[in-house]
């Protein structure tokens, strides 16, 4: 089932030198067939939801009349709602001893369920509440799935497996606004016509993650990750009584550590380098507009007519499709933290872009393409990068504590930029996140975790 995990298992002594380094290399290039199962699940339910995010700015701002500071209250809750139920998600994936697959499938029917929904709501509260409810789905999917393509994958080519999911996930993302705006142009009631469709695709994912999606990851994973160890302490030559004081080492945190409980999960944060990480995430969230306000920006900037907005986050889209796996292996390489924090790079760049009084035909592509490559070197890469600080038995948990703290902090953005721009303007309102996304970048830099995650893997 796991081609890594048959792989990794290979007897280091059996064969020539050549023929370890030659088994070595593949294993790093290995992508399981569960990373590209859960890829597919993504592809469909991204072009679902993509298909809805797409049109709901436009469908709220003009179609309902609503405020900057309404939407910003909406996108939040679109957003960040999530954050209050991912650590539940990540909890109940850990404590069912590997059901990691089936409460990912209760939150992606949740969302599924939400999209029909949209059909009978115009006005802000039912609106908000049904976002609410597909966010909840969300963060109820998200750990437990991150969860299972971690422990799918050895820690060498960790951050290439999320690169391929999110590439996949990325291609349904470019899809689903490809697939709104051709429906809005061959329908009368076009947003009731989205609506409807994107229901349907929803479904079919579910229906994809219960059929080909394996039902548990407990029994491969842990071979996975002791190959992956024992080859690791292998190339580096360490002498047997070394190797029995790290096991006796390890096996001494304790066994209570391990448990998959709440209080187990927020013990995670006495762990250095998790601690900092998931500090790093919330710091840069607070500073990361959210995409519909950028596409917004884009166009009031551009004075795009509102038939083509849709098609703006394909932009974003492709570019986190050509960059996801290259990233994603470079991140394997030089280290996945300089690639998470080059990713926030672009994305000062794509706002300092939108700041200057340039309007040549250059300036959306240069933006969109800068805000995918933000999205292609810090979403997978970091929950690659968290991934190497959590214990297989809290994978889920440890993943959804970082989760949590950036989902958390981008709600709070994405109201912040809301009320900024309703008060001041869009102009001031991305100066200051701007400046917001800089300062604390910085303090970042200084906040950077140790060795294991700013080098490459061994």
């Amino acid at each position: 089932m796991y081609v890594a995990d048959s792989r990794a298992n290979t007897d280091p002594s059996a064969g020539s030198t050549t023929g370890i380094a030659r088994r070595t290399a593949r294993v790093s290039a290995a992508v399981t067939p569960t990373v590209f199962a859960l890829g597919a699940v993504s592809l469909i339910t991204d072009v679902s939801s993509e298909m809805v995010t797409a049109v709901l700015p436009l469908y709220l701002v003009t179609g309902l009349g609503l405020s900057p500071l309404g939407f910003g209250l909406l996108d939040g809750i679109y957003n960040g709602f999530s954050a209050l139920v991912r650590l539940a998600g990540g909890h109940l994936a850990d404590r069912g001893g590997g059901r990691h697959k089936w409460i990912a499938g209760i939150g992606y029917g949740i969302s599924a369920l939400c999209k029909p929904l949209l059909l009978l709501a115009h006005a802000l509260t039912p609106i908000g509440l049904i976002l609410a409810a597909d966010r909840t789905g969300k963060g109820l999917r998200t750990a437990p799935r991150d969860a299972l393509i971690s422990l799918s994958s050895t820690p060498e080519n960790r951050g290439r497996a999320f690169g391929v999911h999110r590439a996949m996930d990325t291609a349904g993302a470019l899809l689903g606004p490809l697939a709104a705006f051709l429906i809005l142009r061959a329908t009368v009631d076009g947003y009731d016509a989205v609506f409807t469709v994107s229901f349907c695709v929803a479904v079919v994912g579910v229906l994809v993650l219960v059929l080909f999606v394996p039902g548990s990851s407990s029994t491969a994973a842990p071979r996975t990750e002791k190959a992956a160890r024992e080859r690791v302490v292998g190339e580096r030559v360490v002498g047997e009584k070394a190797v029995e004081e790290r096991a006796v080492g390890e096996k001494a945190v304790g066994e209570k550590a391990v448990r998959p409980t709440l209080r187990a999960a927020f013990a995670l944060l006495a762990r250095r380098d998790l601690r900092r990480i998931t500090a790093c995430a919330l710091l840069l969230g607070l500073a990361t507009v959210s995409d519909s306000f950028v596409y917004l920006l884009l166009q009031r900037r551009l004075g795009v007519p509102d038939r083509w907005f849709a098609l703006l986050p394909l932009g974003t889209a492709a570019a986190f499709l050509l960059l996801a796996v290259p990233l994603g292996r470079l991140a394997d390489r030089v280290g996945r933290w300089r690639v998470f924090l080059a990713g926030h790079g672009a994305l000062l760049t794509a706002y300092a872009l939108l700041l200057t009084s340039w309007h040549g035909t250059a300036l959306p592509y240069a933006v969109l393409l800068l805000h995918g490559a933000f999205y292609a070197a810090t979403d997978g890469v970091l929950m690659a990068a968290a991934s190497d600080s959590v214990p297989e038995e809290l994978r889920s948990s440890g993943l959804a504590l970082v989760q949590t703290g950036q989902a958390a902090a981008r709600f709070v953005c994405s109201l912040g930029f809301g009320a900024a721009w309703t008060l001041w303007g869009d102009r001031t309102a991305l100066m200051a996140s701007a400046v917001a996304l800089a300062v604390c970048a910085a303090f970042a830099l200084t906040l950077r975790p140790g060795r294991s995650v700013l080098e490459p893997a061994s």
